[in-house]
């Protein structure tokens, strides 16, 4: 494992990202003939749904069990989403595009503003949101802002709250909201078991318009493999660091090499602001960034299929957090 920064080559994988395998598949017409099919096409439904929420609040781990697979990196530390991430799932009769969002928070410099800006156009882009509460806390001032948002964009909203498996007892209603639903109430699911899930997807359906399929039915998102792998690699920071360090924490695939057909080829830096932090990042005789190291190659080989190469550099780049164009070139945006 090496450290030093390296030269950036062009070669992204940009194809998009296909399903491996939903818990939602199609399911075949059961009747072939042509009034049948127009039948069909003027129920279906497809639109975006948002997923919204304070920081922490489950986004991205729902998302993944809506998927079937892991496309959001998860961690117990709050923000660790930091972009708008769509999902497609494709069922029968609809097709939900879903749009992970960072949480909103509050929060000074031009990354917290970039990931509230964010946030702000998935409201205004979604056809309908799902505003997450916590399970124990329920309604806070955070989502009631993000709810009163919604109503002033004329965006219909439900109400969830996961962990219904480990927080079974019903969450009362909150007074005050103009939810899609009436009245309103708190759709409770489980992430971890699918408890609830189908049901809340059902809830959803009803919401997004009358219309065919926007993205072919293989298609699992619109992010490119690339950018994905260079999120499971600060995923894998999150998992190996303490402190507050992984906050102030960027990745930068420099190289992604598929040329070979039995491994792809990764070159990467993990970007920090100050050398303190790369004295600990890197750590004594590069045992911490070798043990970032096997973590993402661990993550990347299990979500590739293939073997991966993976070589690590840490590099100091202080402004990365504060220059508009250095985040739009990480895919902070």
């Amino acid at each position: 494992m090496a450290q030093g920064s390296g030269e950036p080559k062009e070669q992204p994988s940009s194809k998009p990202l296909k399903s491996r395998g939903r818990p939602f598949r199609p399911r075949p017409p059961t009747m072939s003939d042509s009034k049948s099919k127009t039948l069909m096409a003027d129920s279906h439904r497809s639109g975006f749904v948002g997923l919204l929420g304070p920081p922490n609040a489950g986004k991205s781990t729902l998302l993944n069990r809506l998927l079937g697979q892991k496309l959001a990196i998860v961690s117990p530390k709050p923000q660790t989403t930091r972009s708008r991430i769509l999902g497609v799932l494709t069922r029968a009769n609809s097709q939900l595009l879903l749009l992970d969002s960072p949480g909103r928070h509050v929060g000074k410099g031009s990354l917290n503003r970039s990931l509230n800006e964010t946030v702000d156009g998935v409201i205004r882009d979604c056809d309908v949101a799902l505003v997450l509460l916590d399970p124990v806390r329920a309604l806070e001032d955070l989502q009631r802002e993000l709810c009163l948002q919604l109503e002033r964009a004329g965006k219909p909203y439900l109400l969830a709250a996961s962990k219904c498996d480990v927080f079974p007892r019903p969450i009362e209603s909150p007074e005050g909201l103009a939810t899609a639903d009436r009245p309103t109430r708190v759709h409770r699911f489980s992430a971890l078991t699918g408890e609830g899930v189908n049901e809340l997807i059902e809830a959803v359906v009803n919401y997004v318009p009358v219309s065919p399929p926007l993205y072919p039915e293989d298609e699992l998102t619109d992010r490119p493999v690339r950018w994905i792998c260079a999120e499971m690699i600060r995923e894998a920071v999150f998992e190996s660091l303490q402190r507050e360090i992984p906050y102030s924490m960027a990745v930068e695939v420099l190289e992604f090499d598929e040329s070979r057909t039995d491994r792809v080829r990764i070159r990467a830096n993990l970007l920090v602001e100050r050398n303190s932090q790369k004295r600990i990042v890197v750590g004594r005789g590069g045992q911490g960034v070798k043990r970032i190291g096997i973590r993402a190659r661990a993550g990347l080989q299990s979500f590739l299929g293939i073997r991966v190469d993976l070589q690590l550099f840490v590099k100091e780049d202080a402004k990365w957090a504060k220059s508009v164009r250095r985040l739009h070139e990480l895919g902070y945006d």
